[in-house]
């Protein structure tokens, strides 16, 4: 076997054990979770949500880092800091799902796998909410399904960096 081929091999090998890293990004009004209209939202709060994210993580064997802003240039700024320190997104913007065209861009320009996730079914809700700015720039959607749609996004998520890897 040739030293460049063993150097691949050990890169390859390398990248098999490092865990995945992902963010996940929480939007506006999320921090409400748990009193904010459950019938809607369900009567999870955001920490118990977290923490959920954080068991599965484990059990897929990747890293997870949570940070919630009703601020769209936080969350703008802390996407573009993503770059170099997570393989992926995961992302509820909230209602900003519906109006930022500066996290649509801002997705865009890190050009990192990210999967937008919601809690209720955007679809049977106000027409307003039938439009999201990020689905165009994301690999995919979920929603409706409560907390598991963001155990289901991670899952998605995790088996496509994997997928990618191989």
């Amino acid at each position: 076997m040739s030293d460049r081929a063993v150097d691949k091999s050990i890169s390859v090998l390398n990248s098999t054990l490092q865990p995945l890293s992902i963010l996940v990004l929480h939007g506006p009004n999320l921090n409400l979770l748990g009193q904010r209209e459950p019938g809607i939202y369900g009567s999870l709060t955001l920490s118990e949500i977290n923490r959920l994210l954080e068991e599965e993580a484990i059990k897929s064997q990747v890293k997870v880092f949570s940070v919630q802003s009703n601020h769209e240039g936080v969350l703008v700024d802390t996407i573009h800091e993503a770059l170099g320190q997570y393989q992926g997104i995961l992302i509820n913007a909230g209602a900003y799902t519906h109006t930022s065209v500066a996290l649509r861009d801002a997705i865009a320009a890190v050009n990192l796998p990210t999967v937008e996730i919601h809690l209720s079914n955007i679809y049977r809700r106000e027409e307003f909410r039938h439009h999201s700015y990020i689905a165009p720039v994301a690999i995919g959607q979920i929603s409706g399904f409560g907390v598991q749609s963001y155990l289901l996004g991670l899952q998605a998520l995790v088996h496509i960096l994997r997928k990618d890897k191989v």
